[in-house]
């Protein structure tokens, strides 16, 4: 007899229109933007003592063991050989090409102008989904993507005092790369999640990941002295690696087949404000209001899309 957990987690036919109000699928995914928007100051940290690519190939590693075994443990009917290479070959686009531009790009610029940056993924599926065939946007989902825009401007051009020259052009890029290639990521996933199980899904696509990460972190894997690190960096590696990768990718795969890749990626938006509230007190990146009232228009947007 299956479980709650299992029915949620279990692939069906194509979702219904979301229906109004809160579900429980609303409440995980804010609580995935909360993992999420608290994991760039934690990769801030941790890449300021090891290089990106060696911390981004240690994290990646351990997700997918962590996935990997427990979509083992699940069982079920096997994947035909299609589906299971396209899952393979999509990993590699969203947890290896995203994740070393997220790592990299982290290392190079604040952690809150890389949360910035990422909040343009919501437009980006919107507009991609809308070019593939995946979905399609009505007027109130427009509004919302529109409002939440207008937030994410408001925070960008709030300027962070006179230490804001240390976001980086070249930073900014790499994360604005990465986020676009999260999101072709996001809608090309959606045919999948109506007929795959989730947990399958969260680990072929990270394995696909995982094992060009590796090799191409290999040499910046064994450079580091991991022997010698402080705890800290190591349970930023666990966090990034089991919270980040693990968890809150389960979540976020049950909000695509639910909601749709749009509706899901407008919590994507919530990941602003908690990066810059975590930035501000854990590495002193000192918002404003205009940041404040962005943040504010960004959880409208949502509020808008979902009502």
């Amino acid at each position: 007899m299956a479980t709650l957990a299992d029915r949620d987690l279990a692939p069906g036919p194509a979702s219904p229109p979301a229906r109004p109000g809160v579900s429980t699928t609303d409440l995980l995914l804010v609580l995935t933007s909360v993992i999420w928007g608290v994991n760039y100051s934690v990769v801030k940290y941790a890449t300021g003592a090891v290089s990106a690519m060696a911390y981004n190939g240690v994290r990646v590693a351990l997700a997918a063991v962590a996935l990997g075994l427990i979509a083992w443990s699940r069982g079920g009917t096997p994947l035909s050989r299609r589906d299971m290479w396209s899952l393979l070959a999509l990993g590699v686009l969203g947890n290896c090409v995203y994740q070393i531009c997220f790592g990299v790009g982290i290392a190079h610029t604040r952690a809150g102008s890389a949360a910035l940056v990422l909040a343009a993924s919501p437009a980006f599926i919107a507009l991609l989904g809308r070019l593939l065939g995946v979905e399609r946007i009505s007027r109130r989902v427009a509004a919302g993507i529109s409002l939440s825009v207008f937030g994410i401007s408001l925070v960008v051009f709030g300027k962070a005092g006179a230490d804001e020259g240390q976001a980086t052009l070249f930073g900014n890029l790499i994360v604005l790369f990465g986020c676009f290639c999260w999101s072709l990521y996001t809608v090309l996933l959606k045919p999948y999640s109506a007929r795959v199980d989730v947990v399958r899904i969260a680990a072929l696509t990270m394995i696909g990941g995982a094992i060009p990460m590796v090799l191409v972190s290999l040499p910046a894997m064994r450079a580091t002295p991991w022997t010698t690190l402080p705890p800290s960096v190591l349970l930023a590696a666990l966090y990034s690696g089991l919270g980040s990768l693990v968890i809150a990718y389960l979540f976020w795969y049950r909000g695509v087949r639910i909601l749709g890749p749009t509706r899901t990626a407008m919590y994507g938006n919530l990941q602003p404000a908690v990066a810059l509230a975590v930035a501000w007190i854990g590495l002193h990146e000192v918002p404003t209001l205009w940041q404040a009232l962005g943040a504010m228009a960004i959880i409208g947007g949502i509020v808008l899309t979902r009502s």
